[in-house]
């Protein structure tokens, strides 16, 4: 059953800043607008808010009008505030009037929030101090680093804690509007939405199948990473601590030793790494977890699968599912 009609729209606001990141904002109305469709009624009141009262130029030249201007709005006049991201945010300062009206207003806030990289406007306003929170793959090192007081969790699509709301990068923006819309109005209309916009309804694994940071470059002195690069090469050959120490020409506790103070991972970790990197590169390209496994020098598909889905939180079969190339069929 769809939920009773209500008297009063859901007010939501997205803070648009120049240079915006346009999916951010596009994503979620859609969401939410798409929503007001599949309950009947309209649920949700939909405002773009801006600095100003000029057009909002985001990182792909399409411009948006705003429909509020935010020193002329106060907290009350919300129920959902959304900071939407930007590429630019943590390489430049923050806009102080957002932050200012963000630490006045957020207590008359339902709800507050941000999309991708508008995480980094929360934390700079201080909304996101001793609360969990996540923000896009690229830009969690710089979170952590600035705002060690957030607990971050680097691999969610997005987090609810009390009544801040935060998502990964871009796409997790429909992600975290669907949640919402689950939270009003049920899960027969959220379903309905994900439907319409062919979108997942639960989304499965989280943003480190996305994730190339940190992939497996060499690293350290010139000795170490000749060994790396041959496993690189090499990843179906004997890759344990031994064996690789005595290619270096070294003994096994000094390489170990030596690799963990100038790699900053045990030898198995980072060969395991290693090789989850490659296997990564083979599913997208189409090629079956079975003989991905045994290229990558796993010793059986289920211990492959183990160490896949520990470090991507998927399964083999269900990355290469959603990764794999799309081949053109030859006549």
């Amino acid at each position: 059953m769809k939920p009773a009609h209500k008297v009063k729209p859901h007010h939501v606001g997205i803070l648009a800043l120049p240079g915006v990141q346009l999916l951010d904002v596009a994503g979620p109305l859609d969401v939410f607008a798409e929503a007001n469709l599949q309950a009947g009624f309209e649920a949700y009141r939909l405002s773009v808010v801006g600095l100003s009262g000029r057009d909002i130029r985001s990182s792909s030249g399409v411009r948006l009008v705003p429909d509020i201007v935010l020193a002329e709005a106060r907290g009350s006049d919300f129920d959902t505030f959304l900071v939407a991201g930007a590429p630019h945010l943590g390489r430049k300062a923050p806009e102080e009037a957002a932050l200012a009206w963000l630490a006045a207003n957020s207590p008359a806030l339902r709800r507050c929030g941000s999309v991708c990289s508008g995480a980094l406007i929360l934390a700079a306003a201080g909304l996101l101090d001793g609360h969990r929170a996540t923000t896009h793959w690229s830009v969690a090192d710089w979170l952590r680093q600035h705002y060690p007081q957030v607990a971050l969790e680097e691999d969610a699509i997005h987090v609810r804690d009390g009544r801040l709301r935060t998502s990964a990068g871009v796409t997790a923006g429909l992600d975290l509007a669907l949640s919402l819309v689950e939270e009003d109005l049920g899960p027969e209309v959220a379903r309905h939405v994900a439907s319409q916009l062919v979108m997942f309804f639960r989304r499965p694994g989280g943003q480190r199948q996305f994730s190339r940071h940190g992939e497996t470059n060499p690293a350290g002195r010139s000795a170490l990473q000749e060994i790396q690069r041959w496993v690189l090469a090499h990843p179906a050959a004997d890759c344990t601590l031994t064996a690789l120490a005595t290619r270096a020409g070294l003994s096994p506790r000094h390489f170990a030793r030596l690799f963990r103070s100038e790699v900053g991972l045990t030898v198995a970790a980072w060969v395991e790494k290693a090789r989850i990197d490659k296997a990564r590169d083979l599913l997208e390209a189409g090629e079956r977890p079975k003989q991905v496994a045994a290229f990558c020098g796993f010793g059986d598909v289920d211990t492959f699968r183990r160490a896949f889905s520990r470090q991507l939180g998927v399964t083999p079969a269900d990355y290469r599912r959603r990764f794999e190339t799309l081949k053109e069929e030859v006549p």
